[in-house]
């Protein structure tokens, strides 16, 4: 299986993503902190991330999470939920970096919502 570094700024760990995985399911298996309260079925937005590098790799966001991230803070153009977001290919500049925004992990360190 082909597999990518995954970077989430704030933290010095590394993670590895890899094709056909969505970067919550990365962050399951690795130990990586990232809220999750729908179990990952596309039903809420906690799982927030963005992608900051190598965006272009993962599948296209479906209306569906477009509707569950209008219910996130902090929305941006590279914003997308962790349960919806696999990796399609490998990114030519090495590695994908995330960035999980302020409130999510706020919110995972209050014991969820």
């Amino acid at each position: 299986m082909s597999k990518t570094r995954l970077s989430v700024r704030g933290d010095a760990r590394e993670f590895v993503l890899a094709v056909g995985e969505t970067i919550l399911d990365a962050a399951l298996e690795q130990g990586l902190k990232l809220d999750h309260a729908c179990g990952g079925v596309c039903a809420c937005s906690t799982c927030h991330v963005k992608i900051k590098q190598g965006r272009e790799c993962f599948s296209a966001a479906s209306e569906e999470e477009l509707d569950q991230l209008d219910t996130a803070r902090d929305v941006s153009l590279d914003s997308r939920l962790g349960c919806q977001a696999k990796l399609l290919r490998l990114p030519t500049a090495g590695a994908i970096e995330i960035v999980i925004p302020e409130w999510n992990v706020n919110a995972v360190r209050e014991g969820g919502h």
